[in-house]
């Protein structure tokens, strides 16, 4: 065990369950896998050698699950962080719950932080880190940014982490990110903007193919799920590439390029493409749409008309993102979780 080895676990009850449920295929992550997955995640950080663990509260049961599964946990199966849980004044069931528990767990020392949600999860994580390290782990929707790792590995790397075993400069990346400015109104993404022709927020999520126009990216993967699918089969780029990528679309029945990308799960969407091309960083890129609302990862958070100009920028001043692969990759090199026996020297007869 090292002192003041400190990990952070933020387990959002609200992901996975949006309208994209009813207007698409996905799943429901349901929150007693989430309870399972933080007492995974604690196993695993106890084994690697973390004194403490710092665990999010919620009105939802995923925290008074993980305190029933450890009541029943057998002494046998390993030594446990000591488990604090954060309780905030009062829940609000929004992203600000997420963003004020990342700061108290910043405040009591945290060396990384892991959240389960997805790409809004994260993004509201970003806003409030500062240094401390992200593992994000997919249990949204919208899984673009976070990744799917079992749980008792993303453990181990975040307990390598926080026990200082790797070096954070060697195992860790700042990932880029997307701000945009709709007239007096910032926000930023981590993943997607795109610039649609619906006028009102509403429901928030896109599921209207015909109806988007601009799609900036800041990384664009072929295996992605979501809108940044349409720029990753189109004109790839990667996490750790300098610059993003932009995409112009258009109606399918007349663009000269169709590209079928999975918008949603279970939605394989034909978009029409009049353009992909690299998104410097730095350069600020004003939306030609004169009216309409704009996505930020995925969801619809910004209303615009022909006076309010639209503007997005590519900046790499992200979050901090731990690497599960280097990380353990890493370990296996220097046999950080080996234990070799020393034979003991026995007297001749």
């Amino acid at each position: 065990m090292v002192p003041g080895s400190t990990v952070g676990i933020v387990a959002n009850p609200m992901s996975g369950r949006d309208i994209r449920r009813l207007v698409a295929q996905a799943s429901v992550f349901p929150n007693a896998e989430k309870t399972n997955m933080v007492v995974r995640l604690l196993a695993a950080a106890g084994a690697a050698g973390v004194e403490r663990a710092l665990v999010s509260t919620d009105g939802m049961g995923v925290a008074g699950g993980v305190v029933r599964a450890l009541a029943k946990r057998r002494a046998s199966a390993g030594r446990l962080p000591h488990l604090e849980f954060v309780e905030l004044d009062a829940l609000t069931g929004t992203a600000d719950d997420t963003r004020a528990l990342v700061v108290a767990m910043r405040a009591r020392g945290a060396g990384v932080i892991v959240t389960l949600g997805g790409d809004g999860t994260v993004r509201a994580a970003a806003a409030t880190c500062g240094d401390v390290a992200l593992l994000p782990l997919s249990t949204g929707t919208n899984n673009a940014f976070p990744e799917m790792w079992e749980a008792t590995v993303a453990g181990t790397a975040a307990g390598l982490l926080a026990t200082d075993r790797v070096a954070a400069d060697a195992v860790t990346h700042r990932s880029k990110v997307l701000h945009v400015v709709c007239g007096p109104t910032r926000e930023v993404a981590l993943v997607d903007v795109c610039v649609s022709t619906v006028t009102h927020v509403g429901s928030k999520a896109l599921w209207q193919p015909a109806t988007l126009r601009e799609l900036y990216c800041a990384f664009a993967e072929p295996h992605a799920i979501g809108l940044s699918s349409i720029a990753g089969l189109l004109h790839p780029a990667a996490r750790t590439d300098p610059h993003g990528v932009v995409v112009t679309l258009a109606d399918p029945a007349t663009a000269d390029r169709t590209v079928f990308a999975p918008i949603a799960p279970g939605v394989v969407a034909p978009i029409g493409i009049r353009d992909a091309r690299d998104l410097p960083a730095g350069v600020p890129r004003r939306a030609a749409v004169e009216r309409g609302t704009v996505a930020v990862d995925g969801e619809r958070e910004l209303e615009f008309g022909p006076g309010t100009p639209v503007t997005v920028t590519l900046a790499r001043a992200g979050p901090r993102v731990l690497d599960v692969r280097a990380t353990l990759a890493a370990a296996a090199a220097r046999r950080l979780l080996v234990h070799q026996r020393v034979p003991t020297l026995q007297s001749a007869p």
